[in-house]
């Protein structure tokens, strides 16, 4: 399973990039886009919403099931990335490269409470 020492992690299986900057890049792991399957639908969530750490904000569906994205940070969403919505598929191409939303932290500091990849690859299993 992929797992990019370079990103943050949530239990709840979203990844999250520090940009250069000062935002926050999220989407979903390699492994729950495996787990999910096939994605056919991405619901993403408004721009300018005020999102709380853990938040539902965004939907992914695929042909055997639906799945909320939560928030790893808490913050406002800045942009949402509609080519994904469009074509739900490129998460199962590439989870990394396909991102889902990007977040103005609320708190700078918010990443220092998620996982590090080694933590993560525990909570999956691969470790």
């Amino acid at each position: 399973m992929n797992v990019p020492a370079e990103l943050h992690y949530a239990e709840s299986h979203e990844w999250l990039r520090l940009d250069a900057d000062g935002t926050a890049t999220v989407g979903i792991t390699d492994h729950a886009q495996a787990a999910l399957g096939d994605l056919v639908y991405i619901e993403l969530p408004t721009v300018g919403r005020i999102v709380a750490s853990g938040e539902a904000c965004a939907v992914v569906e695929s042909v055997k099931a639906a799945s909320d994205v939560n928030a790893p940070i808490a913050g406002e969403i800045l942009a949402v990335n509609e080519d994904v919505a469009r074509a739900p598929e490129t998460v199962n191409e590439d989870a990394y490269a396909a991102w889902l939303f990007k977040v103005k932290p609320a708190d700078a500091g918010a990443a220092r409470d998620l996982l590090d990849a080694a933590a993560y690859q525990k909570i999956i299993g691969e470790a």
